[in-house]
């Protein structure tokens, strides 16, 4: 696994790339999905001092990998293990804080072990992992809060996505960005960005092969899941 961070002209944001590089032939075209989460608040007025950052991270699966034995089964294999059923769905910020389903710790140790079991999934899991940091005080100090980090991070995920897929060549066919919903308002906004960059409004200057997806909160997705929890743990260094 390598990692590759790729600052803008600005510094106010730099990409990252974990992929798994191999000399194999290249294999015949296999189609991608994109699972997409964010960490940390994407308004620009009152900034958390001690976490003055966005990050969007881009988890993305070939189709045949994500349904294979390590990613979908996998997960709803945890899920019957400790809860019984597969419905819950996992939440960083629920599991760290012991909220909702996740009440049933009993002990620190418990809990650790739980963690543990999950996080050896996510390592074992087969995909691509695009992140972008803004450094939202940065932002502010230069006189752009009127800028969405969101909507930011956005275009170089998108840009970054497209140039990974060319190396793979698999930037022939449509392939589906899904986010999770936030709001009539916000998902309106998102939506209008996300088409506006990928009619041409990007860096590469060309039409991106991309649909966004908006999933229901509610919504059991496996890779949504595993965006939330890959996300909370990027460290903006």
């Amino acid at each position: 696994m390598q990692r590759y961070a790729a600052p803008d002209a600005s510094g106010l944001a730099r990409r990252i790339v974990h992929v798994q590089r191999s000399s194999a032939p290249r294999k015949p075209r296999l189609s991608c999905v994109v699972y997409v989460d964010e960490s940390g608040d994407h308004g620009m007025q009152n900034l958390d001092g001690s976490y003055p950052v966005f990050v969007l991270a881009f988890c993305v699966f070939y189709k045949r990998h994500y349904s294979g034995e390590k990613v979908v089964p996998a997960l709803h294999k945890f899920k019957f293990n400790h809860f019984g059923h597969d419905l819950v769905v996992l939440h960083e910020n629920e599991i760290r804080k012991e909220k909702g389903a996740f009440r049933f710790f009993m002990n620190r140790e418990h809990k650790h072990r739980f963690i543990t079991e999950l996080t050896s999934i996510i390592e074992v899991s087969n995909f691509i992992l695009i992140s972008c940091v803004i450094d939202k005080a940065r932002l502010k100090e230069r006189g752009e809060s009127d800028n969405n980090p969101y909507h930011l991070a956005l275009g170089f995920c998108l840009e970054t996505l497209y140039e990974f897929l060319q190396e793979k060549n698999q930037d022939g066919a449509l392939t589906h960005v899904v986010v999770e919903c936030r709001g009539k308002k916000e998902d309106n906004e998102l939506e209008l960005e996300f088409r506006r960059i990928c009619d041409g409004a990007n860096r590469l200057g060309i039409t991106l092969p991309f649909d966004v997806i908006f999933a229901d909160k509610k919504v059991d997705s496996p890779g949504l899941q595993l965006a939330d929890l890959v996300a909370s743990h990027i460290e903006a260094k």
